[in-house]
């Protein structure tokens, strides 16, 4: 493994400096994903600007109807926030069930969702609730920030600082996760608020998650589990490797979506 330069940024104007000034620079938050691949000599950073001392990105807020969670906020944090709980106690659920105790710990929703992994939990939230991910430069819609597999809106050297949550009236989600790493196979994130109905989905898709617009339409009309009893997506956009075949994994989006229309109480 090659020397690499640790920079520990005392503010965002630092941070993103020091990235600019890097040949092959990184931003690292928790580390989850990013050390692994450095281990693995997937990723060989010059320089890894640590986040970790900017105070500004470790609070969580609440504005009115809006909840708004900083970016190196871990997900033991998220999980157990009197905040988080009191509002929308889905998206506390949801990071409960994220890795082990020691990733809960050490892993953060900004890194999360800048990754976007596949199977990652945080991303159905985001979409899911239709949330704004903020930024050192602007906001950007949930819908529009997860552009692919692994693959977001962030242009270099952008800094996540903040995800702002509206408050829904209800909202739930359920997962068959991968017993060794906890990673959905399928996970699905329900909400019904001011925005409407809204329905988001990973793990299942090759492209990363998506929203379910056929369960979001019946939900609609109806938001209960028998409204969408049966339901699945189409098998050809699906992920197929050695944990789930697609047609598994498009069957099991209805079944977890009727699974978070009941946990939303």
């Amino acid at each position: 493994m090659s020397d690499i330069n640790y920079l520990k940024a005392a503010d965002l104007e630092a941070a993103a400096a020091s990235l600019k000034s890097a040949s092959e620079g990184a931003y690292l938050a928790g580390g989850m994903t990013l050390l692994p691949a450095i281990k693995l000599g997937l990723n060989q950073p010059s320089d890894l600007v640590d986040l970790g001392g900017i105070g500004a990105l470790h609070t969580i807020t609440v504005d009115g109807e809006t909840l708004v969670i900083g970016a190196m906020v871990n997900h033991y944090q998220v999980a157990n926030s009197d905040d988080v709980n009191g509002r929308i106690p889905a998206l506390a659920d949801l990071a409960e069930g994220i890795g082990d105790p020691q990733v809960r710990n050490r892993g953060t929703i900004g890194g999360s969702i800048a990754n976007n992994d596949p199977a990652a939990d945080y991303p159905a939230a985001c979409l899911g609730l239709g949330a704004t991910i903020i930024t050192n430069q602007r906001e950007i819609a949930a819908d529009d920030f997860f552009t692919g597999l692994l693959e977001t809106a962030l242009e270099d050297g952008e800094i996540i600082t903040a995800v702002s949550f509206p408050v829904p009236e209800k909202a739930g989600y359920a997962k068959l996760q991968n017993p060794a790493s906890r990673f959905a196979l399928v996970g699905v994130f329900v909400s019904s608020g001011a925005g409407g109905v809204r329905v988001a989905v990973t793990g299942a898709g090759a492209s990363g998650v998506f929203r379910a617009s056929d369960a979001e339409a019946a939900l609609s009309g109806d938001f209960s589990a028998s409204a969408i009893a049966g339901a699945s997506v189409a098998e050809g956009g699906m992920l197929s490797d050695i944990h789930a075949a697609a047609d598994y994994r498009a069957h099991l989006v209805g079944v977890m979506a009727a699974r978070a229309v009941e946990a939303c109480g």
